[in-house]
């Protein structure tokens, strides 16, 4: 008896252990397969389609292949759409400056340069889409742009590769040992729940220094701008989840809800220097927290401490406890609606929900007009420059070149470091151009058939590939693939003339460092006055708050914050002193913003009616402007402002207590109450000495 359960117990350790593998390094090494596999197939149809150079749609593979399917067939969409404009852009080009190089290096100049800024301005997998716009057109318009009789046959043809490449990474991806972001979501759901729980319940108790606390909230800044890309390629592979697609989209919004109000309650806290461990206040804390600890989390235990609070907020009149209170009830509210919607999701139920289901919503991603700009003109300058002196030297692999600054600036404009990723790039290309050589000389002429051809070139291209999955170095394995691909991938008629090889190599690696410079050079993203603009359309987030429509603000105010935020993050060194103002200013403007949001919401709906006509006036007059002045601090932070927007907010205090001494309705009065709260908190993270609203106090 006892052998036969020896040996299972070793079947399940080793069941266990290929799990862990797949999981990890397994996973990593089926990546690399599939993508040989997508590359090879690729290049085979090509070959049998007798299309001139299967290397296009080969190259295209390595560019589209991504580890999970939902990643790939999104990308597909997008390149589909992208390739077609791209191909329309090539032919009326083409049309239009029928044999007058300048004009068309200009026209494409002009074409990919505003291809790329969109790219940039609309980010994942639109992204993508331009891009391809751009350098589809110069791959298919530039080596034949003194042929124009080429042009219609070029198109058709670089299409084809290209859509061939498309269709087979995306049948790969999907039929053979599919993964499925989809099949994680809900696990992580959970697990960014229960961690959301346990550092909500070290902020109540006090138990997190403030430097632990801000690289915790930049972390959240990541875990919600990465559900959002991974909620959208979930919606590609699972008609569930697809059908779901608003209901997540809440469920990320109700979550960023969780954080501000965390936030806001963290740093209420901290101003009201609660040490009295015995105080009501303290003790509601810590009952919240050994909730929060206690797992599973109890919904029904949480929904009563939200019930308890509402009866102490009536009972109360201190303006402090008041806020802390509102603040407490609001935050477990939200905590017992995140686990209400996760639930709904795990079961495959539909979360009861007031919105209109065509609606739903948004995450709005924002990037800024001047990052839009300086990517344009960074882009333009390379090219024109590039294509210039391919024109006024009449260089033979100057077309070549051209191509290689297209795909340079297009594949770099993802990045907060253009110049670092394009450098590696050359450096890629550089070995690329060497290996080649040594392919083309040495080992084509000694192999024959289809098989053996992919057998000697799958180990460079899988080093390539494996490169290219490593985040930090990723530019060297992108670089090599795809212009190994481009230079020395054979095609149906190998043209053995290696002084062309090394001369295209050259005219590549010389394209890119010539764009990894200006990348250096003209404007970089992390110029200081850029970065200032980025910060100030994080900033102007508040002043939305303020001032924007208050149908679905509260969706538009707290996506389009975490996105420039997640931008501002990519682009400073952690910890470093900028790095932190930028997540002051971040906290700050949620803080205040979703504190406006509350009390606009509120003041909607508070009846007034009974209070006299000119209290009214006044009140409302007050809270007018209150919210010009704080939305002026946020847009221009200054010492003048500040005192505007403080001394605006104490006259609504003011007006609030005075409109609330003529209230006798209960519902009106602890209405007002609320928005009173509301105003205390606005008012004391205005005077908080650690805001960096001014430098100078």
């Amino acid at each position: 008896m006892d052998q036969p359960r020896a040996g299972a117990a070793c079947a399940r350790e080793v069941i266990d252990g290929l799990r862990d593998w797949i999981a990890t390094d397994g996973s990593v090494w089926l990546h690399l397969l599939k993508t040989l596999l997508a590359s090879f197939i690729a290049m085979g149809v090509a070959m049998r389609l007798e299309l001139s150079q299967p290397r296009i749609a080969m190259t295209t593979t390595f560019v589209l292949m991504q580890p999970f399917s939902g990643m790939v067939l999104a990308k597909s969409v997008y390149r589909f759409a992208g390739t077609a404009l791209g191909m329309i852009a090539a032919l009326l080009l083409g049309a239009v400056f029928v044999q007058a190089a300048e004009l068309y290096a200009f026209g494409l100049t002009i074409w990919v340069a505003a291809c790329t800024a969109l790219a940039v301005r609309h980010r994942q997998f639109r992204w993508y889409g331009f891009v391809l716009a751009g350098y589809t057109a110069a791959l298919i318009g530039v080596p034949v742009v003194t042929a124009p009789d080429q042009l219609l046959l070029a198109t058709l043809t670089r299409g084809a590769e290209v859509m061939i490449g498309i269709l087979c990474s995306s049948v790969v991806s999907a039929l053979v040992l599919p993964r499925h972001a989809s099949a994680t979501l809900v696990s992580a759901l959970e697990q960014r729940e229960a961690s959301f729980n346990d550092f909500a319940a070290s902020v109540l108790r006090g138990g997190l220094k403030r430097r632990v606390r801000e690289r915790r909230y930049a972390r959240l800044v990541e875990e919600i701008v990465g559900f959002e890309s991974t909620r959208r390629i979930a919606a590609y592979e699972n008609p569930a989840l697809r059908r779901q697609r608003l209901l997540l989209a809440q469920l990320n919004n109700a979550f960023m809800d969780a954080c501000a109000r965390l936030h806001a309650l963290d740093q209420c806290i901290k101003r009201l220097g609660l040490i009295d461990e015995h105080s009501a206040l303290a003790l509601c804390l810590h009952e919240l927290a050994n909730l929060l600890a206690s797992s599973p989390c109890d919904e029904r235990a949480l929904k009563r401490f939200a019930t308890s609070l509402d009866e102490r907020l009536s009972d109360t009149s201190n303006i402090d406890v008041t806020t802390s209170l509102e603040l407490l009830g609001r935050f477990t509210r939200d905590i017992v609606r995140l686990m209400r919607m996760r639930a709904s999701i795990a079961s495959g139920e539909h979360y009861p929900s007031s919105r209109d289901e065509r609606t739903g919503p948004r995450y709005a991603a924002t990037t800024n007009r001047f990052v839009v700009a300086a990517t344009f003109v960074r882009s333009g300058v390379v090219i024109a420059a590039v294509a210039w002196f391919w024109i006024a030297t009449a260089w033979p692999s100057g077309g070549l070149a051209v191509i290689a600054a297209t795909l340079a600036c297009a594949l770099s404009s993802a990045s907060a470091k253009p110049a670092k990723f394009v450098a590696q790039m050359a450096a890629g290309a550089a070995l690329a151009t060497v290996l080649g050589y040594v392919y083309l000389c040495h080992v084509y002429p000694a192999i024959d058939g289809f098989a053996l051809l992919c057998v000697v070139l799958a180990p460079p291209l899988a080093a390539g590939a494996f490169i290219a999955m490593r985040s930090v170095i990723a530019g060297y394995g992108i670089g090599f693939c795809v212009f190994f691909c481009l230079l020395a991938a054979p095609d149906n008629a190998v043209v053995y003339d290696p002084g062309l090889l090394l001369n295209n190599g050259i005219a590549i690696v010389v394209s890119m460092l010539v764009t990894a410079t200006a990348c250096a050079v003209i404007v970089p993203p992390r110029t200081p006055w850029l970065v200032g603009k980025t910060l100030a359309a994080l900033r102007a987030q508040a002043a939305l708050a303020c001032e924007g429509r208050l149908s679905g603000l509260n969706e538009r105010f707290h996506s389009g914050t975490h996105d420039l935020m997640a931008q501002l993050l990519g682009l400073m060194t952690p910890s470093s002193r900028e790095h932190r103002r930028a997540l002051a200013w971040m906290l700050v403007t949620l803080e205040v913003g979703h504190g406006m949001i509350d009390l606009r919401t509120l003041r909607a709906s508070v009846n007034i009616d009974e209070a006299p006509v000119s209290v009214r006036i006044a009140w409302s007059s007050s809270i007018a402007q209150m919210l010009h002045g704080v939305a002026m601090l946020f847009r221009t932070p200054s010492s003048a402002t500040l005192r505007r927007a403080i001394n605006a907010v104490v006259s609504s205090i003011f007006a609030s207590d005075a409109l609330l001494q003529c209230l006798r309705a209960p519902q009106a009065a602890r209405d007002l109450r609320r928005v009173l709260a509301c105003l205390h908190f606005i008012r004391s993270a205005l005077v908080d000495p650690t805001a960096p609203f001014d430098t100078h106090r």
